[in-house]
C-alpha cells in the first residue's frame, strides 16, 4: 500500500509539473474602435473564457481600474511618441511610472512594461531613443522597488533580421546589432527579462503562397521541411520563424535570453489580394497555435523553451487605417460573441478538433502553383520581386550579380547573349534578374534580397525589356 501512495504521490507531481510547464495564452487588447465594450465587461468576457494575461498598447486609467483585483497578469505600453521625453528626461520616466504602474500595481497585476512598440520600423526614427528609454523606465521601477515583479522589454517586429530562411542563418540587421540590439540584450540580461516579438505567418504566406504550404503556415499536419543549416525538421511556420531569432541571438551570443511573443495572429477577412485572409484559416491558425503552446514543449532548436504569447487582437477594430485585414484581427466581435470557436484554456482543448478548411484566398481568387517538373511560376498573387539598386555603384552591382549567378544558384541564363532576357544589355538589368532569381529560389525569404545594399524589394513587376521576371521556382 505505501509503494501504491508513493506511485499515486508522484504521478501526481510529475503531471503538476508537466501543466507547470506548460506556455501561456495572453491576448492583445487594442482600442481603435468605437464600439467596444466597457472596460469592466471586457474584464468579465476575459475572465469567462479563461484569459489570464492582457496586453494593452498604452495605459489607459480606465481600463487598468477595470483590470483591478481580476488576478489577470497585465502589460502595459510606453507609446513611441513618448520615447524622446523618456529617454531625454528620467524625471519624465519617474512621472509615468508612478501615474502608469506604481499607482496601480499590485491590485492589478502588471508585470511586464513594452516600451515602445516595433520603434525600428517607426517613421518617426525614434530607434536611438530606445535603450536610454528602457533604463530610465527600469531606474523609476527600481526607485519603487517593483524591479524584481515588473520587466522591461521591447516588441520587436521581424523585420529587424537581416536573414531568417532557413532558420539556422538567423541574423539581425548588421546596422542595428551594435546600436541597439546588443545593447538590449545586454540590458535583458542584466535585469533577467525575455526579448518581446512579435511574429506573423501570414505576411510570410500571404506575399509566398506559392511557395509556402497552407497547412504549414497553419499548424495542420504536414511533412515538414528540413532546415539544410542544421537538419532539424520544421513542421510550421511559427515556430521557423521563432527560430530564426533564436539563431540571431545565438550568433551574438545571447544564449541565454528568453523569448516572449508579444503579437501573433491572422485575419478573418482580407482584401481581394490579400490572400489567405479567411474566417476558416484565422480559426484554424489560432486554435491549432493554442493547442501547441498550452501542450508545451519548445522549438525544434529550442526544445525546453515553453512560449507565452499573446494573441492579436481580442477584438476587430473598426477605426484601423489600412487594408481590410487590418480590422479583422479580433477574435471577438465588440458584441462580444465570437468570430469563431476556439479555446484558450487546456480544459477546453479536450474538446477541441480544428474545424477550419483550407481556404488559401479570398472571395473566388485562385492561387496559381509552380508549373511542373520546377519550372517557373507566372502567378501574380501576393507577389514580391527583388531589383537591382541603380545608386549602388558598379563595383556593388557587378560583386553581387557574381555571387548570384556564381555561389548563390541563381538561373542566369535567360540572361546570356542571344537568351530572351539579354536586352537590355545593362548591368542594373541583369543584376536585376540574377538578384530575383535568387530572391525566389530562396522562397522570398527576409535577407535574401540585400546584396550588400545593392537590391531591395519591390511589389510591382520589374520592367526591362520584354524579360518577364519570374515569382517562384
Amino acid at each position: 500500500m505505501d509503494y501504491l501512495r508513493a506511485f499515486i504521490f508522484l504521478v501526481l507531481i510529475l503531471s503538476a509539473i508537466s501543466l507547470s510547464e506548460a506556455g501561456s495564452i495572453g491576448v492583445n487588447y487594442g482600442r481603435i474602435s468605437d464600439e467596444l465594450p466597457s472596460a469592466f465587461k471586457v474584464v468579465q468576457l476575459l475572465k469567462s473564457q479563461g484569459i489570464d494575461r492582457v496586453k494593452i498598447f498604452d495605459a489607459d486609467p480606465a481600463v487598468l481600474k477595470a483590470l483591478s483585483g481580476s488576478g489577470i497578469q497585465v502589460t502595459v505600453d510606453l507609446p513611441n511618441e513618448m520615447l524622446f521625453s523618456a529617454a531625454k528626461r528620467p524625471s519624465f520616466a519617474a512621472t509615468w511610472v508612478k501615474r502608469n504602474v506604481a499607482a496601480y500595481h499590485p491590485s492589478t497585476q502588471i508585470e511586464s512594461v513594452a516600451v515602445g512598440n516595433e520603434v525600428f520600423v517607426d517613421p518617426h526614427n525614434t530607434t536611438k531613443y530606445l535603450i536610454p528609454a528602457m533604463r530610465n523606465i527600469h531606474k523609476a521601477l527600481v526607485s519603487y522597488n517593483l524591479h524584481s515583479s515588473i520587466k522591461i522589454s521591447s516588441p520587436l517586429a521581424l523585420s529587424a533580421l537581416q536573414n531568417s530562411y532557413p532558420s539556422s542563418s538567423g541574423s539581425f540587421r548588421p546596422e542595428l546589432v551594435d546600436l541597439v540590439i546588443k545593447p538590449m540584450l545586454d540590458f535583458l540580461r542584466e535585469t533577467g527579462s525575455r526579448l518581446m516579438i512579435n511574429v506573423y505567418p501570414f505576411f510570410a504566406y500571404e506575399g509566398n503562397s506559392d511557395v509556402i504550404p497552407l497547412d504549414y503556415a497553419l499548424l495542420k499536419e504536414n511533412p515538414g521541411m528540413v532546415d539544410s543549416g542544421n537538419g532539424l525538421r520544421y513542421f510550421n511556420l511559427f515556430d521557423a520563424q521563432i527560430d530564426a531569432v533564436f539563431a540571431a541571438m545565438s550568433a551574438l551570443k545571447y544564449d541565454d535570453i528568453e523569448i516572449i511573443v508579444t503579437e501573433t495572429g491572422w485575419p478573418s477577412k482580407g482584401d481581394e489580394n490579400e490572400i489567405g485572409a479567411s474566417v476558416a484559416n484565422a480559426a484554424s491558425y489560432n486554435g491549432n497555435l493554442i493547442r501547441r503552446i498550452l501542450t508545451g514543449g519548445g522549438t525544434p532548436l529550442r526544445p525546453k523553451a515553453d512560449l507565452t504569447i499573446y494573441l492579436f487582437a481580442l477584438f476587430n477594430e473598426n477605426k484601423k487605417f489600412g487594408p481590410t485585414s487590418e480590422r479583422n484581427y479580433g477574435l471577438f466581435f465588440p458584441d462580444e460573441k465570437k468570430v469563431y470557436d476556439i479555446p484558450f484554456t487546456q480544459e477546453g482543448l479536450k474538446h477541441y478538433r480544428d474545424g477550419g478548411h483550407n481556404t488559401p484566398a479570398t472571395g473566388n481568387q485562385q492561387v496559381t502553383p509552380p508549373n511542373n517538373g520546377g519550372g517557373v511560376s507566372k502567378s501574380l498573387t501576393g507577389s514580391t520581386w527583388c531589383v537591382a539598386n541603380g545608386d549602388a555603384g558598379k563595383d556593388r552591382l557587378q560583386g553581387g550579380l557574381d555571387y548570384a549567378c556564381g555561389d548563390g544558384g541563381a538561373d542566369c541564363r535567360p540572361i546570356q547573349r542571344g537568351a530572351p532576357c539579354y536586352s537590355p544589355d545593362t548591368l542594373e538589368a541583369h543584376a536585376s534578374f540574377a538578384f530575383n532569381s535568387y530572391y525566389q529560389k530562396k522562397g522570398r525569404a527576409g535577407g535574401s534580397c540585400y546584396f550588400g545594399g545593392a537590391a531591395y524589394v519591390v511589389s510591382q513587376p520589374p520592367k526591362y525589356g520584354r524579360c518577364e521576371f519570374p515569382t517562384g521556382y
